[in-house]
């Protein structure tokens, strides 16, 4: 007879609860580790990364930027006066000398005052002749009546000293000695009076032809300006060179101080670059300079740093100090490096995609076999075109990753393939 027993079903289920339990513990501590775990390193080519090596010793510092060759003796050509083109003698491109006639104006204004002037000039010049025939005239009758002073002057002395010895023997009253010798004074103080005044009156004289002159003077100036103006409007290019530009039209009227050509010399270049904002304070004048022509190099130096930024960069003037290569002309592309400074026992390494001067960045550092790459802090400081200082956080020998690895942010470690 079987006689049934509850109680192994209940052990039974009770194992099973257990087992279960035990089995979702181990499934929730096997999640949360998983969870823990970091993402599996991506496999990257090593062939499509742009790696560096750090090395120590001297770093020459350099900013680079584009520029052009341009003219160093520039001639802006400006009107004088107001007037109209009549006529446009050169094109621009033709090689012109100084006296090389570019433009034809005309303004007959200019012309009435050039003839008004020239008038006055000859008036005033004939003025000056007459009044100083008239003064001289004076003065030559001036001169005679001191010249008849003096000689009643000396015939009185005389008379006055034969008077006396006369006096003196009584031979003649004493009286008329006396009366001899007043006159002779007063003859002697005339003279003076007459050495006097003609003195003042060629002072006088002399001012006169002065004040004459002076004015005359000032006509002449205002004809020459006149001739000047009058000449100016047949355009001359002023120097030898290329006419570059003639920025007016035939028939165009034009007021003055307007531009209406450029002259330069295009054997005498310099380089004018365009150096971004944030590195040309380190720029000086003075600094040493290669400028890229595409067909050869060409030593220089900086000669001027504008002090105005343009579209985010500084327009810096190079002296070129070296023969310039076949092709060289006004407004050829070129580039241009510039020395900042020698730093001579750092450590550096090639210039990280994003590795701005004095920041701190996360690269990827190789290892030993060149398989992993692990990300680590970095402290960058001054930089060059193609360099960077290393302030902290690699060695010499380490290799590192110098392409932009944007798109592995969220990793720490790359595995190289």
């Amino acid at each position: 007879m079987d006689i049934q027993r509850s109680d192994l079903k209940t052990k039974k289920r009770n194992r099973q609860i257990l087992f279960g339990g035990i089995g979702l513990v181990a499934l929730v501590a096997m999640g949360v580790a998983l969870a823990r775990l970091d993402p599996a390193a991506p496999s990257v080519e090593q062939s499509s990364l742009w790696l560096g090596t750090v090395e120590r010793g001297e770093m020459l510092r350099e900013v680079r930027g584009p520029g052009v060759l341009a003219p160093k003796e520039i001639r802006w050509i400006a009107s004088e006066t107001a007037a109209r083109v009549e006529r446009i003698v050169v094109k621009p491109g033709a090689t012109v000398e100084p006296d090389t006639i570019i433009l034809e104006l005309s303004n007959p204004e200019v012309e009435e005052a050039q003839l008004a002037a020239q008038s006055e000039l000859v008036a005033s010049e004939a003025d000056l002749a007459a009044e100083r025939m008239t003064l001289e005239s004076t003065v030559l009758d001036q001169k005679a009546s001191f010249a008849a002073v003096e000689a009643d002057y000396e015939s009185a002395r005389l008379q006055a000293e034969a008077q006396k010895t006369l006096a003196d023997r009584g031979i003649i009253p004493k009286i008329d000695f006396r009366r001899s010798e007043l006159a002779a004074q007063t003859l002697g103080t005339r003279l003076e009076i007459e050495k006097e005044r003609m003195a003042k009156f060629r002072d006088t004289v002399h001012a006169q032809l002065d004040a004459r002159r002076a004015r005359t003077e000032q006509l002449r100036n205002t004809a020459a300006l006149r001739q000047r103006q009058l000449d100016n409007l047949k355009v001359r290019a002023g120097i030898a060179g290329v006419l570059q530009q003639v920025p007016v039209e035939e028939g165009q009227q034009v007021v003055a101080g307007t531009n209406l050509a450029r002259v330069a010399r295009p054997d005498v270049l310099m380089a004018e670059l365009r150096i971004p904002e944030t590195q040309v304070k380190d720029v000086t004048v003075g600094q040493r300079v290669k400028v890229d022509t595409r067909n050869g190099i060409v030593p220089g130096s900086v000669i001027r740093i504008d002090p105005a930024v343009l579209n985010g960069t500084v327009l810096v003037d190079v002296d070129l100090e070296g023969a310039l290569p076949p092709g060289a002309r006004p407004d050829l592309s070129v580039d241009g490096t510039i020395e900042i400074e020698r730093l001579p026992d750092v450590l550096y390494v090639g210039r990280p995609a994003f590795g701005q001067p004095e920041s701190d960045v996360r690269l990827f550092k190789l290892d030993a076999e060149g398989e992993i790459a692990t990300r680590v802090p970095v402290r960058l400081g001054r930089a060059s075109v193609n360099l960077i200082e290393v302030q902290q956080g690699l060695n010499p020998g380490d290799r590192i990753i110098l392409s932009d690895t944007s798109q592995w942010d969220e990793y720490d470690r790359l595995r190289l393939n």
